[in-house]
């Protein structure tokens, strides 16, 4: 029987997790940024305490993926952050996070979701597509050296 996959809310003592899994699919696929080093570091005081959020992925009482929401601004948040397990990858639990972050988003009423990518990354491009993300301009100074997609959710 396969188990149900929850999604709960931050709570300081999974800050280790957040930093873990982060930092195995930033190696997996990139490096780590200095950007990425203060936003795992801190994800307290530099997520939460500016008014996001993070949640987690549970099987039982197993992390097996994250996601964070950086404010912008006024209903407004970056979808950034997120990864899976390599262990519970291919299994659709980044998809499931996905529709997650819209619903919530969505029940906040916000105006919008963005998020930053790679275009290596096609997969996942894909399925923010699928998702009804638009591909629009990436700013000069963006935060991640690695992105080179924008990408936005008009809710």
């Amino acid at each position: 029987m396969e188990k149900q996959l929850d999604i709960v809310p931050f709570k300081p003592n999974m800050a280790k997790a957040f930093k873990e899994l982060n930092l195995d699919w930033l190696e997996a696929f990139f490096s780590v940024e200095p950007h990425d080093i203060e936003l795992l570091d801190h994800c307290e005081e530099s997520i939460i305490n500016k008014g996001g959020f993070i949640f987690f992925a549970k099987i039982g009482e197993n992390v097996v993926g994250t996601f964070a929401l950086l404010k912008i601004d006024s209903g407004i948040y970056e979808l950034g952050k997120m990864a899976v397990d390599r262990s519970f990858r291919g299994q659709k639990i980044g998809q499931q996070l996905l529709a997650f972050c819209i619903r919530y988003a969505e029940k906040h009423h916000w105006k919008k979701l963005v998020l930053y990518s790679s275009t290596k990354l096609s997969d996942a491009i894909h399925i923010y597509e699928k998702y009804g993300f638009i591909e629009v301009p990436l700013e000069v100074g963006n935060p991640y050296l690695r992105s080179d997609i924008k990408m936005e959710l008009n809710l």
